[in-house]
């Protein structure tokens, strides 16, 4: 029996359905860990376009305030998943929340680590080819660093999927 569970979400329906899994796979006794990455930037994004006078270009300057949209994100992460975490509450189940900064792959894997889990349940978006290859598979990553075994809910193909 699974006494504890890890469920990464991002906010998409999608990473939404791996806790209908949940429901299934857990008795009454097992606490889940609710998990929202915050995915922070590997680098910062500048603008050529400023506002010096007659100059042609401009001096690069950054287009946002890093520590501004990194607490603007994970107050956004912990409102999400207050929600989320009511829903299950009510259902009767132990929740606990945890909202982190970083690569979501490794940060799945140190939480997972750190808590002791039976299983991390998590969604993938299916992507494949070169979005993959650009994007890289947190999935995937999660699958090969994991210290518990690792239930991947599939995303479902529409019928206008080939």
């Amino acid at each position: 029996m699974l006494k504890h569970v890890l469920v990464p979400l991002d906010g998409s329906e999608l990473s939404e359905r791996a806790i209908e899994h949940v429901k299934r796979l857990i008795g009454p006794e097992t606490e889940i860990t609710l998990l929202v990455a915050v995915d922070s930037p590997e680098y910062i994004a500048y603008s050529m376009y400023g506002s010096a006078p007659g100059a042609s270009v401009a001096p690069m300057t950054p287009t946002f305030d890093y520590q501004s949209l990194s607490a603007e994100m994970t107050s956004q992460s912990r409102t999400y998943l207050e929600r989320i975490a009511s829903d299950l509450k009510q259902a009767g189940y132990k929740v606990h929340q945890s909202v982190e900064t970083g690569l979501p792959a490794e940060l799945i894997v140190e939480t997972a680590q750190k808590l002791g889990v039976d299983a991390i349940v998590m969604s993938t978006h299916g992507r494949s080819g070169l979005s993959r290859w650009i994007l890289g598979s947190v999935t995937s990553k999660v699958l090969s660093a994991a210290p518990c075994p690792v239930y991947v809910i599939p995303r479902e193909k529409s019928t206008h999927e080939g």
